[in-house]
């Protein structure tokens, strides 16, 4: 009786958890609903909504989403407009198609949005196929959005794009609006403060000549990915700590920035760590034991704010090269400085899969809590 008391503990614990409301940083947002399919045959449906936008970004754009999860957990249908992005400043009225099979757990469908300015929803309309090929209307609780936003929260709506993944955004502020389409009330969503940085490209760095420009530009593309990846994490996770022979995730977001430093007084003032340096950044460049009963205890703002210090005189260093500096070699180590960027930017891309990796295998802080207790 003992043993299905605590696992029914466990199970309420664990509900609770996976549907705290987290708040987030991030360029885009998202709602949805999602509703369980039954179906034995293919079927084809409609999400229908109205969408307008303003923002004075070219990169701005809204869309109406729907994806479909199946029960194997094999990709399904997924479409959210990214080929055809809503920009228009009036409304209009947009649909995503796609279809359902035997194979469909269920379908989420929503609107989102990237970067700064306004958004506007309204009327939400799902149809799906009956057995004469007719599209039959279904239920969208709150289609219209009449019933107002509270506190940031849209009633009978989910934020983010999973039901069981609540998910708020610290760039945005979602209110009712008087604008609309159906009703006295629509949906605003309003983007600020987003920093847009451009990907997809290499070199052409302002003030750096061309190689110069290259490593600089793959320098900050892994670093963004880096930060993008720990940048919503909270105590729990960065210091959470697998087996004794593991690092933390703030360890290894320092031991980048360490590993930077070293390289910088290397290629920059030809010479290892001075006993200050060496007191700074010595447990972080390990790794070891020291640094793994050492480095913890701080928010990640901590950690990647020592980071982009670092990265911030590195960019500054490297642009009072040139690419004949680049092919020096140092006789103690027997490699070029550019080898010597090009080993921190791939040490960058290592330390990120280990993070990923990690990262993705952190259990839920309660479930860990309630174990202790029940050891205890």
């Amino acid at each position: 009786m003992k043993k299905i008391t605590i696992l029914l503990l466990f199970l309420c614990v664990f509900s609770v958890h996976s549907q705290t409301q987290k708040e987030v940083s991030s360029d885009w947002t998202s709602f949805n609903q999602t509703i369980t399919i039954q179906t034995a045959v293919s079927k084809k449906f409609k999400v229908i909504a109205s969408v307008k936008m303003e923002s004075e970004e070219p990169m701005a754009w809204a869309g109406v989403w729907a994806r479909v999860d199946t029960k194997n957990e094999e990709d399904g249908f997924f479409d959210n407009m990214n080929d055809r992005p809503i920009k228009a400043k009036a409304w209009q009225s947009y649909t995503v198609e796609g279809i359902i099979d035997a194979n469909t757990k269920s379908l989420s469908f929503g609107g989102l949005c990237l970067y700064n300015g306004k958004f506007y929803f309204d009327k939400f309309e799902l149809l799906i196929e009956n057995e004469k090929g007719i599209f039959e209307p279904i239920t969208v609780l709150n289609a219209s959005f009449e019933t107002p936003v509270k506190n940031g929260d849209i009633p009978k709506w989910d934020l983010g794009i999973s039901k069981n993944k609540i998910v708020k955004v610290k760039e945005y502020k979602i209110i009712s609006d008087k604008s609309s389409v159906d009703g006295k009330l629509g949906l605003l969503i309003e983007g600020s403060g987003i920093k847009i940085k451009e990907t997809g490209k290499i070199g052409n760095v302002e003030g750096a000549s061309p190689q110069i420009g290259a490593m600089i530009s793959m320098l900050e593309d892994l670093k963004d990915r880096v930060e993008n990846t720990v940048k919503n994490m909270d105590k729990y996770e960065i210091d959470y700590l697998h087996d004794e022979e593991a690092n933390r995730i703030g360890a290894l977001v320092m031991h980048l920035a360490a590993a930077e430093a070293y390289y910088q007084v290397v290629t920059f003032e030809n010479r290892e760590f001075n006993p200050e340096e060496k007191k700074k950044w010595g447990l972080a460049l390990d790794l070891d034991k020291g640094g793994r009963n050492e480095i913890k205890g701080h928010d990640i703002q901590y950690y990647l704010d020592l980071y982009n210090e670092v990265r911030a005189k590195t960019i500054t260093e490297l642009k009072k090269k040139d690419d004949a500096w680049f092919a020096i070699e140092h006789k103690k180590y027997g490699v070029t400085n550019q080898y010597c960027w090009f080993h921190v930017m791939e040490h960058q891309s290592s330390h990120l899969g280990q993070i990923l990796f990690l990262k993705k295998r952190i259990p839920p802080q309660m479930a860990v809590d309630l174990e202790q207790r029940i050891k205890n």
